[in-house]
């Protein structure tokens, strides 16, 4: 399916090096970012308070997060678990505070906003409405120590150098290892602008957020196999072309694929943004930029690092041992 055919091949490489000097202060301001303001870390990587409680009717997770947020919380994450009745809250942790004080604190403040008080029954603490019923009930209380954050972090880390090296080895398995190169350097040219505009804004980085950014790592690499497979079809087809013409065929004969698969993908993510609510609005937040970001690192970064490595004819295709005739633009190699 194609929008829309160009006949003539635009030169994206002619002003390829303006783009990535433009990529290299886009990513040295990230960097900085990190470095200078650091990432504004959940309460998952930190350390603080998770509690269940359930609703007798589906919980209104706004009315549920404004609760919270009115005792003076600042980085509160409240979402729905398992059932629509059913909410998981997350606290930071406070100085001189225990869990157990939190989250009694907690409970006092959602049993008010259901016209309840507190009350002892049973040698438990129960919200009771003037009517006898349980507007709301704690069902459980855990503290999430530092040690444990810690170990989310370092573990995230393992998993994105994982995924980072798992790119590499398939890209050079593919392809060759001056792409490998290009395509990793792009793929985490994306990463650390997602990072760095995490760092600026001092938005909350979350393990949501870093799925997010393991599924751009995906995402962009996907893009740039596109662009790689159509290169390497093109040096066995044009002859006659050189590098740069043949990088611009590739691009161009694939623009139209790029609009409408990024396109679609890029209105699901958007939606999710500005509906999906404050649970999903970092995680849909890091897709946008990392799709906006992947697009162009796609194009304007990893096929023109591929070319400054010297990608050539010879380093993907074979020459036939058959004799070839020198005006068919179609004979000759296997790759």
């Amino acid at each position: 399916m194609e929008f829309f055919k160009i006949h003539r091949d635009i030169p994206f490489m002619r002003n390829a090096l303006v783009f990535n000097v433009i990529s290299f202060l886009t990513f040295a301001a990230a960097v900085f970012f990190l470095f200078h303001r650091g990432l504004h870390l959940s309460n998952e990587f930190t350390g603080g308070t998770v509690m269940q409680v359930s609703y007798a009717q589906p919980a209104e997770v706004e009315k549920v997060r404004q609760a919270v947020v009115g005792m003076g919380f600042a980085d509160v994450q409240v979402q729905n678990f398992g059932t629509a009745r059913d909410v998981l809250i997350r606290l930071p942790s406070q100085k001189g505070v225990s869990s157990a004080q939190q989250s009694e604190r907690v409970m006092e403040a959602l049993c008010a906003s259901e016209q309840g008080r507190i009350a002892d029954e049973q040698q438990r603490r129960v919200c009771k409405t003037a009517a006898g019923g349980e507007p709301v009930t704690l069902h459980r209380t855990e503290f999430v120590g530092p040690q444990v954050g810690e170990e989310l972090a370092t573990d995230g880390l393992k998993a994105l150098a994982m995924v980072v090296v798992g790119i590499v080895v398939y890209l050079a398995f593919r392809f060759e290892w001056k792409f490998a190169v290009a395509a990793i350097i792009a793929n985490l040219h994306d990463v650390v602008i997602i990072l760095g505009f995490f760092a600026y804004f001092q938005w909350e980085f979350s393990l949501a957020v870093l799925a997010a950014v393991l599924a751009v790592l995906g995402y962009s690499v996907n893009e740039s196999v596109v662009i790689f497979d159509r290169i390497r079809e093109n040096f066995r087809r044009y002859r006659k072309m050189d590098t740069v013409q043949i990088i611009d065929n590739a691009i161009t004969s694939t623009i139209s694929r790029t609009i409408i698969t990024h396109g679609s993908t890029q209105i699901m993510v958007l939606s999710m943004l500005l509906f999906g609510g404050a649970t999903l609005h970092y995680f849909a937040l890091a897709l946008t930029i990392g799709i906006l970001f992947g697009i162009y690192s796609s194009v304007f970064v990893a096929a023109a690092i591929a070319m400054w490595l010297g990608v050539k004819r010879e380093d993907l295709v074979k020459a036939g041992s058959r004799k070839e005739d020198p005006n068919d633009p179609n004979a000759g190699a296997v790759v």
